[in-house]
């Protein structure tokens, strides 16, 4: 069985995979986008479906006002006593001197089940992970920020034994690793083999620099010994591999004794010639995804099968081959009254007045509520893109009064970078559909006096977006059979962590559905369906 990378496509960074039996699971940052966490389920280390998004309640998570890229890095996922067990950072600052931040445990019997309230361990710094060690004792890793003037901010990796029993950290924390020469030391992982503790960590930064290193000690508080092939895994030194930014990941092993490493990668779009001009390695609008690759043990040390290079496919584990149902086709109507695991709202669940199933039967309901670049309440509901070519589409029913209301489809990236083709309303035109961009928030209105007038007796307003690699454009319907192009091509490219003006950004792009009022009577829009099509460009082929 070959396994071809990556395994979670887009919006997926942060990997932490754990196994439990014959099954496994991977879980990844969210970020801003709630619920919290996902984590998905296979069987064979190939074939992954999303199975849970555990942190799903304002008591877990509350991040109305977080800033971009803020909320959950790297969750950390693993099994013991019986029960699944998840750390996770809730991050407030993420620009400047400081990051302010909130670590936390929920446990849970199975992942689909209710995860407890969180237990509050500490704020020193990001990426907390937990150990579970021959003996029951339990140990907090995490790096610790260092604020000072004059200081590299990555102070280093502490430990602090937990105490699940009182549900907080005991002891002193005691910090075990200074990180290596490549600095930005995150993202501990712990674990234990042939009587050493490894540390992982990522280091470098997670853009293009970015790493994964190895250290050992025959003690679990020190000292440390890094491995002398460090890094474990980068593409610093490979250009042209098509995995770039590969670092930040976990191990395990299958029943067999077989060990796999999954890691984050970002996949850039295809240079234009334009852009081969220019001193970077291109744009990822797809995000940080999950990638795997084989782990071979030599002299009691780790390596990637295929050298510290990631590999595209991989020779994956003597299993059974178990797919799993992952359309990349898919139509989601409302008659269920819930929303599919794949769509997320922005930094808080959006309650009754605000989203609503069941006020109008058969269709999801938005409120119009603050606009694209409020940290607050947005009325958006989206999905990540996971792919380089697909077509969204949806179908509304929106009657506003006044150009404060706005409802439509919407490619997203952050407060201060997206897109919206909405229907709202003009002075002389009445209903009509208009295009809105924001880059790098600099706002623009690309159809200028040419909107487009909605019909009097045309109720339903069918919009659509076609993505094709490096541009997207939007088109729309009044039948859902004519189908007529805004005349603005939109470069993909805007839309990922590469552009973003200030850096320091972790996300992806996503595309959803929109309601906005900010005149505040929360005028609703309803929406009939969501159609997400990977598919669309192999049939127009054929």
């Amino acid at each position: 069985m070959d396994i071809q990378n990556p395994i979670l496509t887009g919006f997926n960074p942060d990997p932490s995979i754990c196994r439990v039996g014959d099954d496994y699971y991977i879980a990844v940052s969210t970020f801003e986008w709630f619920p919290g966490v996902g984590i998905y389920h296979s069987k064979d280390l190939k074939h992954w479906q999303l199975a849970a998004r555990p942190v799903n309640r304002l008591s877990q998570l509350n991040m109305a006002g977080n800033p971009n890229s803020g909320g959950v890095w790297a969750p950390q996922l693993s099994y013991a006593d019986g029960q699944f067990w998840l750390i996770y950072s809730d991050v407030k600052v993420t620009n400047g001197q400081w990051k302010d931040c909130h670590n936390y445990l929920i446990t849970g019997e199975d992942t689909d089940s209710d995860w407890s309230d969180p237990v509050y361990l500490n704020g020193s710094g990001f990426d907390p992970s937990l150990f579970h060690d021959d003996d029951g004792r339990k140990y907090l890793v995490n790096m610790v920020w260092d604020p000072r003037v004059g200081h590299h901010a990555f102070y280093g990796i502490v430990l602090q034994e937990y105490d699940h029993r009182l549900g907080k950290l005991t002891g002193e924390p005691v910090i075990i690793f200074k990180g290596t020469k490549y600095r930005l030391t995150e993202a501990p992982h712990l674990y234990k083999k042939n009587g050493y503790y490894y540390l992982l960590t990522a280091e470098g930064g997670t853009t293009y620099h970015h790493v994964s290193t190895i250290a050992r000690s025959a003690s679990l508080t020190g000292p440390y010994e890094v491995s002398p092939d460090n890094p474990l895994i980068t593409t610093w030194n490979d250009p042209d591999n098509p995995l770039q930014k590969a670092g930040h990941g976990s191990f395990v092993e299958t029943p067999a004794g077989e060990w796999f490493f999954v890691h984050l990668t970002g996949r850039p779009l295809p240079k234009t010639e334009a852009e081969s001009l220019l001193d970077n390695r291109g744009y990822c609008p797809l995000g940080r995804e999950t990638a795997i690759q084989r782990v071979k043990w030599q002299n009691d040390w780790p390596k990637i099968a295929g050298g510290n290079n990631p590999s595209l496919t991989i020779k994956g584990p003597d299993l059974p081959e178990v797919p799993l149902s992952n359309p990349r086709k898919r139509k989601v109507t409302f008659e269920e009254g819930r929303l599919p695991l794949d769509f997320q709202t922005l930094r808080i669940p959006l309650g009754a007045d605000i989203l609503s199933l069941t006020d109008e039967p058969g269709k999801l309901r938005l409120y119009g509520k603050e606009s694209l670049t409020s940290t607050f309440t947005q009325a958006y509901v989206a999905r990540r893109w996971e792919a380089f070519r697909f077509r969204a589409e949806t179908r509304l029913q929106f009657n506003p009064v006044s150009f404060q209301q706005a409802a439509g489809l919407v490619n997203y990236y952050n407060t201060n970078n997206w897109t919206a083709c909405q229907v709202t309303w003009h002075e002389t035109l009445g209903r009509v559909i208009d295009l809105y961009t924001c880059d790098n928030f600099v706002f623009a209105q690309p159809l200028g006096e040419e909107k487009i007038p909605v019909p009097e007796d045309v109720a339903d307003v069918y919009l659509r977006v076609t993505v094709d690699v490096h541009s997207y454009w939007y088109s729309y319907s009044f039948d859902g059979e004519q189908w007529h192009d805004l005349p603005a091509v939109l470069p993909s490219y805007k839309l990922s962590d590469d552009y973003v003006a200030d850096g320091g950004f972790f996300t992806g792009a996503f595309v959803g559905m929109q309601c906005q009022d900010t005149s505040g009577r929360s005028t609703p829009a309803d929406f009939d369906y969501f159609l997400y099509d990977e598919t669309v460009f192999a049939e127009q082929a054929e």
